[in-house]
């Protein structure tokens, strides 16, 4: 839960620079001790921004990320041995913007809940030898500046929108360059992408000049261009692992070999928004859309408008009112986080957990069916439908033991694991998974005839996803023969593995260390089958004294 505002003290903050070398001239050791000259403006709005709590790790770019959606960044400080940062807006107004949303949620910086405040300091001012003078600061605050830039140009450059430059002078350039085309690859894709959803996503960074999409080896792909290599970066760098929805369809991406992309059509595969003149290829099926959309897009320009001038800030985060476009998207689990969709006038802050959440059902039971009831257990189900969740309960059904209900923790979670494990073999036989109408799985009253059946894994150490923004949602992938191996002890050979999974019946055709951490391993079976009923009897396998194997499904080969 988020600290008090008791707990975010108003007091002033010193800030010693990096020691200087040594010198005889007096003069030289007192500039090795000098201050960052900070002006103080105690108990008011003030442009420069306190945060706290920030992960020892933290970079100036992710601090920049954090208040870019709400106007133009002119500096940055990061105190990493105090986990404090400070953020400088160009104007007074994004300031109070910032504070007031992130007073009504909780920003996290990878996973940690930083709190958000005004500093007591109207500027920031930082001599030449602290952090705002290094290479990646300046980077950092480069690529701010390109973003605010492009981001001033046009409220929402839609379908039929065109490129305006944001500095009223020359145009934007088109031609492309080396490393201004990301390829964006989605993986774990529960729910469909299309192309204006990554137009909103991507366009926060910088100016979308161009996409196109296409699937290639069963994976939906994108190439997205933009102006300039610093736009590109600043993409790259804020959203890739990032998930479009909580716990799924997860970005990865990568620059592109290319250096411009040609698009021949504006349609729901590819857009060029320099040329909104472009064919669609399908009729005046784009022109009907683009036709409808421009008067949506006006009159949400104008309500933000009406409401900025009228002294009450915007939510940064409005949309159209859709599934994916409500003003304040509710995630699963009962975690609020913000939605857009393919027409969301402002950017979205990159530090929350999902960039948006989906329209899900709120569904957690799943019924499971056509199970092989002489060899599926309440554990074999709980450690199966595990990789894909947190299993809160499991209930084979007394009259029906071929069938089972099976709560999850979250929706997001039910579907993940519905999704990758209808029609999966398991024990010889095809299981069908499907969403439940019960809204709970219920446990036995005192007396009644169970047999077992029924287990509360409520309480279970053995849950993958526990932690807000878990590393393990990056690492879900479909069943497949190969299995991920990690929580190895060094004591814990290759061939101590290989042993204790063939005591159990398996045979394994392939086993690798990974180079980098002996930790970690894979290891190949000859059929998915084998895979599943190895992650099933292996999965918390106890190596040593201390050290239990923790086994999932990997996308590699080996």
């Amino acid at each position: 839960m988020r600290g008090s505002d008791e707990l975010l003290s108003q007091s002033g903050v010193t800030v010693m620079a990096p020691a200087a070398p040594h010198h005889a001239d007096n003069n030289n050791q007192d500039s090795a001790a000098k201050k960052v000259k900070l002006e103080q403006n105690v108990g008011k709005p003030s442009r420069v921004i306190h945060i706290r709590n920030i992960p020892n790790e933290t970079t100036e770019a992710e601090i920049i990320q954090l208040g870019l959606p709400f106007g133009r960044v002119t500096n940055v400080l990061v105190l990493k041995g105090k986990n404090q940062a400070f953020l400088e807006m160009a104007e007074e107004i994004s300031a109070v913007a910032m504070v007031a949303y992130f007073g009504g949620c909780v920003a996290q910086l990878r996973g940690r809940a930083v709190y958000v405040q005004f500093s007591n300091h109207k500027e920031l001012k930082t001599d030449q030898t602290h952090s705002n003078a290094s290479a990646s600061a300046q980077a950092a605050l480069q690529a701010a500046q390109v973003i605010s830039n492009s981001a001033g140009a046009a409220l929402v450059a839609g379908a039929g929108a065109a490129l305006q430059p944001a500095n009223g002078g020359t145009e934007i350039q088109v031609e492309g360059g080396p490393n201004t085309v990301l390829r964006v690859i989605i993986e774990h894709m529960l729910y469909p992408i299309v192309l204006d959803v990554l137009y909103s996503i991507f366009q926060r960074y910088g100016k979308v000049l161009k996409i196109v999409t296409f699937t290639k080896n069963n994976s939906f792909q994108a190439l997205i261009q933009y102006p300039d290599t610093g736009s590109a970066q600043m993409a790259k760098t804020a959203l890739d692992g990032q998930n479009i929805y909580n716990g799924c369809c997860t970005l990865r991406i990568d620059y592109s070999k290319m250096t411009c992309l040609n698009v021949k059509y504006n349609n729901d595969k590819s857009r060029d928004y320099t040329n909104p003149t472009l064919p669609s290829g399908d009729g005046d099926a784009h022109q009907l859309l683009t036709s409808e959309l421009m008067p949506l897009r006006a009159r949400l320009a104008l309500a933000l408008a009406s409401r900025m001038s009228g002294g009450v800030l915007a939510p940064p985060f409005l949309g159209l009112g859709s599934g994916l476009a409500s003003p304040y998207g509710v995630g699963v689990g009962g975690v609020g986080l913000p939605a857009f969709g393919a027409l969301t006038l402002t950017p979205a802050s990159p530090a929350l957990r999902a960039l948006t959440a989906p329209p899900l059902p709120l569904a957690t039971v799943l019924l499971v069916s056509n199970l092989n009831e002489e060899m599926v257990t309440p554990d074999a189900l709980f450690t199966l439908f595990g990789v894909y969740g947190d299993v809160q309960r499991v209930k084979i059904l007394y009259n029906k033991k071929d069938s089972a209900l099976i709560q999850m923790a979250e929706p997001h979670q039910a579907h993940l694991a519905m999704t990758h494990m209808d029609k999966l073999r398991v024990f010889g036989k095809a299981m069908r998974v499907m969403l439940s109408k019960h809204q709970t799985v219920q446990l036995p009253k005192e007396g009644q005839p169970d047999a077992g059946l029924t287990r509360d894994y409520s309480q279970s150490p053995l849950h993958r996803f526990k932690k807000p923004g878990s590393k393990n949602y990056q690492n879900i992938y479909p069943p497949s023969a190969t299995l991920h191996l990690s929580n190895i002890p060094a004591t814990v050979s290759e061939d101590d593995i290989k042993e204790a999974f063939t005591k159990r019946g398996f045979t394994i055709k392939a086993f690798k260390f990974f180079p980098k951490d002996r930790k970690m391993a894979l290891v190949q079976l000859a059929t998915i089958d084998d895979a599943v009923a190895a992650l099933i009897k292996m999965h918390n396998y106890q190596l040593s004294e201390s050290n239990h194997l923790r086994v999932s499904f990997s996308k590699s080969s080996i």
